[in-house]
């Protein structure tokens, strides 16, 4: 009998000088002497900062280890071949107290050339945000490789950028090469593809903490970045309850939002793909064949592919993503 079950892992604590308070007040993680705390690494693939399991048997181990001995029973005949022993995506919450840079990542064909891992596609769902808050998707103009370069050598580059108001519940898709920044007082879930590769163009003139400014990328960001203005940067979608909500679908990853106030059985065999749920809002119960586990705010877990059927019951009305390939 294959022994695998729904796996809770230790968050990875990320210090960052424009990170805040929000993940331990308002998620409930405790991230002990950090003086704030920027990023909670929920599950992570990522060399040197592999997500080590919580709960269960399996408690203490290591992600890509598992990958590495329950292979498709974890993951999925599909990614596992796909991906072999890396796990394809990183989980993170982002608490903004203060802009992020503006940064850009590489695509896969790119970031294979510089041998840098994989590119970086990434989502944000708004989990909190100031009322004045706003963040950076793209640019306002069209925009070419000669007059971006203008504007970068006469400081000028934050009047090209496309700013974007945030409001709770908000989602923004962030495909590799398009330049974006969070901005202060947002609180957000991240999903991407599994690289820690970021181009930072422009840091607000700010001071790091060894009394420098922050290393820029621009010229390994020359060639990462998609020129085009679009017209909308925004991701519309709709809730219908007990319903997953198709938010995010791309070759990189699939998201669905699922709201729901009564037990939901899911039949996932079919899906041939691990699944992550990400508790945004309230608290539920996840029940399989041989146990349940707790899945409250400011929680992630990753169901095995091996799992045939699961069921999502409600403590109080919960809001899920819901993330698989």
């Amino acid at each position: 009998m294959n022994s695998l079950y729904p796996l809770k892992f230790k968050p990875i604590f990320k210090d960052k000088i424009w990170g805040g308070q929000k993940i331990k007040t308002e998620l409930g993680l405790d991230y002990g002497n950090l003086p704030n705390c920027g990023e909670a690494w929920m599950v992570s693939g990522v060399k040197g900062n592999l997500s080590v399991v919580s709960n269960g048997f399996l408690k203490n181990n290591e992600l890509n280890e598992l990958v590495e001995i329950y292979m498709a029973d974890l993951v999925g005949e599909k990614v596992f071949d796909r991906f072999g022993e890396e796990f394809p995506l990183l989980i993170k919450f982002i608490d903004a107290n203060d802009w992020l840079s503006i940064q850009v990542h590489p695509d896969d064909k790119l970031a294979k050339a510089r041998k840098v891992g994989n590119g970086k596609t990434e989502m944000w769902y708004t989990l909190g945000a100031d009322k004045t808050t706003k963040l950076i998707s793209g640019f306002n103009r069209e925009m070419d490789k000669t007059s971006y370069l203008d504007h970068l050598k006469k400081g000028s580059i934050k009047e090209i950028m496309n700013f974007e108001d945030v409001n709770k519940g908000d989602v923004f898709f962030m495909p590799a090469g398009r330049v974006h920044a969070i901005g202060p007082g947002m609180l957000l879930a991240e999903i991407q593809q599994t690289s820690d590769t970021t181009y930072r163009i422009y840091d607000w003139d700010r001071i790091g903490v060894d009394g420098h400014p922050r290393e820029l990328h621009n010229e390994e960001a020359i060639d990462a970045i998609d020129f085009k203005k679009y017209d909308k940067y925004k991701t519309d979608y709709d809730i219908e309850m007990n319903i997953p909500s198709k938010v995010v679908d791309c070759d990189k990853f699939t998201t669905n939002v699922l709201e729901f106030d009564k037990p939901i059985t899911k039949d996932i065999e079919a899906l041939d793909s691990f699944i992550i749920y990400i508790a945004i809002e309230g608290k539920s119960i996840l029940v399989w064949e041989n146990g349940e586990v707790n899945l409250n705010l400011g929680e992630a877990i990753l169901v095995p592919a091996y799992l045939s059927e699961i069921s999502l019951v409600p403590k109080t009305t919960s809001r899920l993503l819901e993330v698989f390939l």
